[in-house]
């Protein structure tokens, strides 16, 4: 059949009538079980599927999970975030959903315009990115009873304040094995480049980089740097870090760009076999050949779908009154080692190497 086929076809090769059909769709319990059998019969040979406008109007359900876009930033922007988009997006499909994406200036704006959304029966539940300390958005869309996930625990407030669905990497046992696994190969004196404390994430990947770094106080003091994100920033703490009199043997940090500025840094002094790795594990990290702690974003996605909807189908799951489980998923994250080539840079590149979704 060179055309998408009708239910008039279905009921033809079923030898029943169109409404016989459309009640096998959408009410099978009235028909008998030897004709339904011929129905659905007839619509798994055809290929047939249900037109997706009219179910909804049918359900009204709108089949569709929301999702914020930051704003754009130059250099490589999002690569985190595009990355959880394209992956949501192919697993929405599976389930028979779309993807809405959407952007907004910040928190407050973006609840307001997921109210509208949700007004106008425009999407049935949201995926929240880069949470942070009493975001606020968690208890507006949970007070407006719309159903959320989170990718990011709730960050600087107890657990039983702040019953809602979230999925997390557990940032801090992700560094923590990458420091393990480099000093198994003999580093001795491991650096630390992150951001400016506050950040729930960028305080997590610290906090796994110092539990197993094996330095004392003063040595910690010593060999950690923060800074906002970027390669400028990476490659002026790494300068720093490399200076010492004593200068480190790996530095790991909090992001890719970070990273990536460690890595012009460390090939531009005379420690150039000091090893550096990097989180997210960025297509800028693959293309250079540097060490990464990638974040498993299929997982994320899965977590994500079954905590809003099951384990399949598209039936949205009310909010949860309490934090028993299921009502989050902490995944752990794996290190990709790599052999960096030769950085031929003039200049420090003014890019980020993602967005990594600070919290």
């Amino acid at each position: 059949m060179s055309r998408m086929p009708t239910v008039e076809d279905v009921a033809r090769l079923a030898g029943v009538s169109r409404q016989t059909v459309s009640n096998v769709l959408n009410t099978p319990a009235i028909v008998r079980e030897a004709t339904r059998h011929r129905v659905e019969v007839a619509i798994r040979d055809l290929g047939y599927r249900p037109h997706a406008s009219a179910r909804r109007l049918r359900t009204r359900k709108a089949g569709t999970i929301g999702m914020r876009i930051d704003p754009w930033r130059d250099g490589i922007s999002g690569a985190v975030l595009d990355r959880l988009l394209h992956k949501l997006t192919e697993r929405a499909e599976s389930r028979g959903m779309r993807v809405m994406v959407f952007s907004a200036e910040d928190h407050a704006h973006e609840v307001e315009v997921i109210r509208r959304l949700r007004e106008g029966s425009d999407v049935d539940a949201f995926m929240l990115t880069a949470t942070t300390h009493d975001d606020p958005r968690i208890g507006a869309l949970s007070q407006m009873g719309v159903p959320f996930v989170a990718f990011g625990r709730p960050w600087g407030a107890p657990a039983e304040r702040t019953p809602h669905r979230w999925i997390d990497v557990d940032g801090r046992r992700g560094v923590a094995e990458a420091v393990r696994r480099l000093r198994e190969a003999g580093a001795a004196r491991i650096a630390w480049i992150g951001w400016p404390a506050g950040s729930g994430t960028g305080d997590e990947r610290a906090a796994g980089w110092r539990s197993a770094s094996g330095l004392d106080d003063r040595e910690a003091q010593l060999l950690s740097r923060s800074a906002e994100d970027g390669v400028a920033a990476g490659t002026r703490c790494a300068a720093e870090l490399l200076r010492l009199a004593d200068p480190p043997d790996a530095i790991v940090c909090a992001s890719d760009s970070l990273a990536l500025g460690a890595l012009i840094a460390v090939q531009g002094t005379a420690h150039p076999d000091t090893r550096v790795v990097g989180f997210d594990d960025t297509p800028v990290a693959a293309a250079v050949g540097l060490s990464s702690i990638e974040q498993p974003l299929d997982g994320v996605v899965a977590a994500a779908l079954e905590l809003l909807f099951g384990p399949e189908g598209d039936d949205v799951l009310p909010n949860p009154d309490s934090n028993e489980e299921p009502t989050h998923r902490l995944l752990v994250p794996q290190l990709v080692e790599r052999t960096p080539g030769q950085l031929t840079f003039d200049a420090t590149p003014a890019v980020d190497a993602g967005n990594h979704m600070k919290g």
